[in-house]
């Protein structure tokens, strides 16, 4: 017995589209108002007194915030360049692929993002401990427990 969704190829890239379009709403704003936050940072007079280490970090945190800035708006002028040309699957299929690049780029930008915070706040010993049990913690929420799901429920013949 066949299980699952009766549609077209068609039809099921039209609906994976609109699902992905959802998913992304979120990513997007979250890292454009996060980008615009880290701006600002550099305007700021205690910006000036930083070690060298803590303005590497926050250069580090801008290029990877660009970054996936970058790749969850690259779906968009996806869209827009093949509209039309009947090439929706495969639009499909890239879209994924930048979506998940640009979250393990927002995963990296929001850990150095603590890291910097954290650093300049505390001083304290346990920050990069801190962070990196914040970095696990993504990862496990982002990746592994949705990958898991996957692997445990997904038919052997998808």
């Amino acid at each position: 017995m066949r299980r699952g969704r009766h549609e077209t190829p068609e039809e099921r890239a039209d609906r994976r589209w609109g699902e992905l379009m959802q998913e992304i709403r979120v990513a997007q704003t979250g890292v454009q108002i996060f980008f615009g936050f880290l701006l600002t940072v550099v305007f700021t007079p205690r910006f000036a007194e930083l070690p060298d280490t803590d303005r590497t970090i926050y250069v580090i945190t801008v290029s990877l915030s660009a970054a996936a800035i970058g790749a969850l708006i690259g779906p968009v002028s996806f869209h827009r360049m093949v509209a039309g040309r009947r090439l929706k699957p495969r639009a499909v299929i890239w879209t994924s692929r930048l979506i998940s690049v640009g979250l393990v780029l927002l995963l990296a930008t929001l850990t150095t993002a603590l890291l910097l915070v954290l650093r300049v706040a505390t001083r304290a010993s346990y920050v990069p401990w801190l962070v990196g049990g914040l970095f696990l913690w993504y990862l496990l929420c982002w990746f592994v427990l949705p990958l898991w799901v996957r692997r445990r429920h997904t038919d052997d013949n998808r």
